[in-house]
């Protein structure tokens, strides 16, 4: 720390103990100008390893009296949440900062920071056109419209170093495809490539990954592991595991989880689906009481979450059900304990999950994974051996996806006339783009300027083609088109629900859901009964149902699938527990040895193999430091 500024190192060493690996090993190369990826545990510091050294450079020019007022950082997260959260912990040390600066008789530096999502408010929109911020935090949609519009193409012209937080999250989407042209839009506008760094706590390959956030461009990696230290095990009940849990299992699994929530100070239980959340919310709500359980998921009202959010890190909440939307590296407080409904699906979500118990540098992940049929509990099994054994899924990165490309075609043009080779040049510089033929690229072009036939005639011709000269400009309403219909994140037809009175906006629900409602039914949002008053189109008009039983809504097709590399550890799980059979088989004389798809459940086998007891009551399966997981 030897390069920061003294106040700097002074706010530092007041509030830490010691800067981690990943710190010790990024700040040199953060401050030399280098591209930097941070491959660390969850809460390894990776964020203030990638902030410190930005705030560090815009003190250093506060004091010289050269700070402009000016857009240098540039943060992009792919959580809404995680942007909110990441703002608020900017202050800390930047104010703790300014505190060392007047204790010594320094100049004062103010460092301006603002979020700009779609949650912002408008009068912060306007705030940060009259003084850019010098930190903007946003997301990767948010960042694609303030490149369309004239004054966010001002304010990011000055964008010296891009943080791209949780990249894992992005890789493999056509998110981040839309992510890597947007970059590359950018650096356009700024006419240099901004310094780069990414963070992220589980990826493989993380060479691609480098990749991906550098192109062409040279990439320091550093790289701490994924490895951290972490008390994870499985809760099986005293009902025997069927195809479908019963609600009779269900009630002892919201027992056990009243239970456990009652040992511990504060605990965040993940489920996959909404309406499960919704669900649990209410059963443990029973339980524990209304005001100590809340819900948290992306259908709620963004003062319903960031309400939920502060309770939590407050105190005021004894537990947080959740959906993804809380999944990423999000500060919610002290959590001393993660528990997750059925398993997550893949080896990475689990990462991320169990990583938000014990979040700080010496904290213990404590995890509990609670399986809900036969199927689900080798699932879960397996997972614990993929994560004892240090496997992660891998990142497949999208080849060159036609339609973002289209979109980001259109958006860039809608901002002054192109060139064709210009903008084929600039976005084969993003690395998913890197192999785009010439020929395809003409045919979106082809299609963006003639549109496509219809019944009613021609349609989507959204740009003037000059095909001699090779200069592309936009029609009219391109512009309009691009920033309304931006992004990779699929449209939902969900209904807004809109609370009377107060024409208050609470969340909202699902078109089907929605349709197949009717005035005076009862449903649940957020641990909240409400009562339909009138279905409208596009919204559900509700009051207060005061309490009263509601049904819980539905959402359709959100469930996640398994990774491949998941579904590899439950096969091999199923062939060792064949091959472990197999002998006992002919010891007993029989002929019929169960095959792997016999014993496909698995969970008679796990179950019945406890001499003592065959339905033993809740206890830990497969502690963490205990063997492998056949052994356990």
């Amino acid at each position: 720390m030897q390069l920061f500024h003294p106040a700097v190192t002074a706010w530092f060493e007041s509030s830490f103990a010691a800067p981690t690996e990943a710190q010790r090993n990024a700040w040199p190369a953060i401050r030399s100008g280098r591209n930097v990826l941070i491959a660390a545990p969850t809460g390894s510091g990776k964020t203030l390893a990638a902030f410190l050294a930005a705030i560090d450079e815009l003190v250093q020019e506060g004091v010289a009296g050269t700070l402009a007022d000016e857009t240098s950082v540039l943060y992009v997260s792919p959580l809404k949440a995680l942007s909110n959260d990441v703002r608020i912990n900017l202050d800390v040390p930047i104010e703790g900062i300014r505190a060392e600066l007047e204790r010594t008789g320094s100049p004062d530096v103010e460092i301006r920071t603002a979020v700009r999502t779609g949650d912002t408010p408008q009068a912060e929109r306007n705030a940060m056109r009259k003084r850019p911020p010098h930190i903007v935090v946003t997301t990767p949609e948010s960042l694609y419209i303030l490149l369309g519009s004239e004054s966010g193409r001002r304010m990011l012209q000055t964008t010296r170093t891009v943080i791209v937080d949780e990249i894992h999250a992005l890789v493999q989407s056509k998110r981040g495809s839309h992510l890597a042209l947007t970059l590359e839009r950018l650096d356009a506008l700024c006419g240099r490539h901004c310094t780069r760094i990414g963070l992220s706590a589980t990826q493989k390959p993380i060479e691609e990954v480098a990749r991906f956030l550098t192109a062409d461009s040279a990439c320091t990696t550093i790289d701490a592991g994924h490895q951290r230290a972490r008390d994870l095990a499985i809760e099986l009940t005293n009902v025997p595991l069927q195809p479908v849990m019963s609600n009779d299992a269900w009630g002892v699994v919201y027992n056990h989880l009243a239970g456990l929530i009652e040992q511990h100070r504060t605990t965040l239980i993940f489920a996959n689906t909404r309406r499960t959340v919704e669900r649990a919310t209410r059963h443990l709500a029973e339980r524990l009481g209304k005001d100590a359980v809340a819900a948290h998921h992306g259908s709620l009202s963004k003062e319903k979450r960031f309400d939920a959010e502060r309770r939590l890190k407050s105190g005021q909440l004894r537990a947080l059900v959740a959906t993804a939307s809380l999944e990423l590296g999000i500060d919610i407080g002290e959590v001393d304990l993660v528990c997750q409904l059925s398993s997550p699906r893949s080896i990475a979500a689990f990462l991320q999950r169990a990583g938000r118990a014990g979040h700080a540098v010496e904290g213990i992940s404590k995890a509990r994974l609670f399986p809900t049929s036969r199927d689900d509990l080798v699932e879960c099994a397996a997972l614990l051996d993929a994560v004892r054994r240090g496997e992660l899924d891998t990142l497949h990165i999208p080849p060159a996806p036609l339609d973002v490309l289209a979109q980001q075609v259109v958006a860039e043009v809608a901002c002054g006339e192109r060139g064709e080779t210009e903008l084929f040049d600039m976005f084969r510089g993003a690395y998913p783009y890197r192999d785009l033929a010439r020929e395809k690229f003409n045919e979106v072009l082809r299609m963006l300027a003639e549109g496509y036939s219809t019944r009613r005639g021609t349609r989507a011709a959204y740009l003037h083609r000059d095909a001699v000269n090779g200069k592309l400009r936009a029609r009219r309403g391109a512009r309009l088109t691009s920033l309304t219909s931006g992004g990779a994140i699929p449209d939902t037809a969900d209904y807004d629900v809109v609370l009377e009175p107060q024409s208050l906006r609470v969340g909202s629900v699902n078109e089907d859901f929605a349709v197949e409602s009717i005035a005076g039914d009862i449903f649940q949002l957020g641990n909240q009964s409400y009562r339909i008053l009138k279905v409208e189109r596009g919204r559900v008009r509700v009051e207060d149902a005061a309490g009263a039983p509601p049904s819980i809504p539905f959402w359709l097709g959100e469930a996640p699938g398994r990774s491949d590399e998941l579904s590899a550890a439950v096969a091999r799980l199923r062939e060792e527990i064949a091959a472990r059979l197999e002998p006992l088989s002919r010891r007993e004389g029989r002929r019929d040895a169960p095959s792997a798809q016999r014993w496909g459940e698995g969970s008679d086998l796990l179950e019945h193999s406890q001499d003592s007891d065959p339905h033993p009551p809740f206890g830990h399966l497969l502690p963490e430091g205990e063997g492998s997981t056949m052994e356990s």
